[in-house]
């Protein structure tokens, strides 16, 4: 990966035509976390905050977001998903919650970008609804984790 791949000849924005590229199996995985105050966390956990299943909410909202992603990006391609997962692990030490988005299709694209879209809609679901309680939330550490599939092969972070 030597050059931007989203500008044409003369500089100029566009999509990537992806006509000619083959079929393939495509997975992504995203991860990043929220950290909050102990309080806040164990309201998450516990299930007594006052807008209801907080974690539920959020991943539903996630798995929304891979599906919308092409609106929200404006070079994405529209892509059909076979599969959009979100994933929550509490870490009471730490005061955080770790979150994975998993984004899968057959395509002729990948979907790094979907399970990025799904991972920051899912922590920004959580701090929109506990932002009464603790607005001193802040999200980290939002990155690709792994894809596979596609020309340019495989990719796992360090």
């Amino acid at each position: 990966m030597s050059e931007l791949t989203h500008f044409n000849a003369s500089g100029e924005a566009h999509m990537v035509d992806v006509g000619d590229k083959a079929v393939t199996k495509r997975v992504a995985v995203a991860a990043g976390e929220i950290h909050m105050q102990e309080n806040t966390l164990r309201m998450i956990l516990q299930g007594d905050h006052k807008k209801g299943d907080v974690l539920g909410i959020a991943r539903v909202a996630g798995i929304m977001a891979s599906k919308k992603t092409s609106e929200l990006v404006p070079l994405c391609h529209p892509i059909s998903l076979t599969h959009a997962e979100v994933s929550f692990e509490a870490d009471t030490a730490a005061g955080k919650i770790v979150c994975h988005a998993r984004t899968e299709t057959l395509g002729q694209t990948g979907v790094e970008m979907e399970a990025l879209a799904a991972l920051q809609v899912a922590l920004l679901t959580i701090y929109d609804m506990c932002k009464a309680v603790d607005r001193g939330m802040h999200i980290e550490r939002v990155r690709l984790r792994e894809k596979s599939g596609g020309k340019s092969g495989d990719y796992r972070a360090d």
